[in-house]
């Protein structure tokens, strides 16, 4: 039994030096074709680039709250967070949850495909690991607000702002901030213009998460979710 055991545990790390080996690749080949240091100055020469210090504290809580609650504790990779998602793929049989940090979804959505295979996501851990090496938080954070889709053919957080509220990101209400934040995760689905209630219900997650993580008391909370 030890033996059927031994081997089997050979053959699951062969495998996964199979996978490792082939992500590694996938991420020299990317970082190859498009250095890091290139790739960030392509986003921030972008129209409406927005600096951190130019949002409302509120919506940069909100987009961490829902996003990474632990970014600022992890090196772009939350051990946690992917040991739940190993749990809950391997019981749907699926890639069905990522565990991705902020940090890795920078990585996938700027140098990677939106399939979810195995390799991909091993050259998303290396990728990460090297922007965090290169940048600091803030920057990571600052540059993920910068590439992320709010619906309705919005690219950026200051055509989005204008596009659903009429306003300049700094002008936001609490709310505004929390609703714009949970858009990204599903912009068809949660795109106020479209579906407001569903909006909605978005927001009071993100503001429920808010809660949890210590930003937001439950007052506080009702009082934003409460006011127009």
């Amino acid at each position: 039994m030890k033996k059927i055991i031994l081997v089997i545990l050979l053959i699951l790390l062969s495998f996964g030096a199979i996978f490792v080996s082939k992500g590694y690749d996938m991420y020299k080949e990317a970082i190859e074709e498009t250095p890091l240091e290139k790739k960030v100055e392509e986003i921030q020469s972008k129209k409406n680039y927005t600096k951190l210090s130019e949002l409302p504290q509120t919506y940069i809580n909100a987009v961490i709250s829902v996003e990474d609650h632990r970014f600022y504790k992890h090196h772009g990779i939350d051990v946690i967070a992917i040991g739940r998602a190993i749990i809950n793929d391997i019981k749907a049989r699926d890639l069905v949850e990522g565990g991705s940090t902020i940090t890795q979804q920078i990585a996938k959505n700027e140098y990677f495909t939106q399939e979810k295979k195995f390799t991909r996501k091993i050259a998303e851990v290396f990728m990460a690991h090297e922007l965090e090496k290169n940048y600091s938080k803030d920057e990571i954070l600052e540059l993920y607000i910068n590439t992320i889709y709010f619906g309705n053919g919005y690219y950026n957080i200051v055509d989005a702002c204008k596009g659903y509220f009429g306003k300049e990101p700094k002008d936001m209400t609490d709310g505004e901030c929390i609703m714009l934040a949970g858009i990204p995760n599903a912009p068809s689905v949660y795109n106020p213009k479209e579906n407001s209630t569903l909006a909605k219900q978005r927001q009071k997650q993100v503001a429920d998460k808010m809660v949890e993580y210590g930003y937001l008391t439950e007052e506080e909370k009702n009082k934003i979710l409460n006011s127009k």
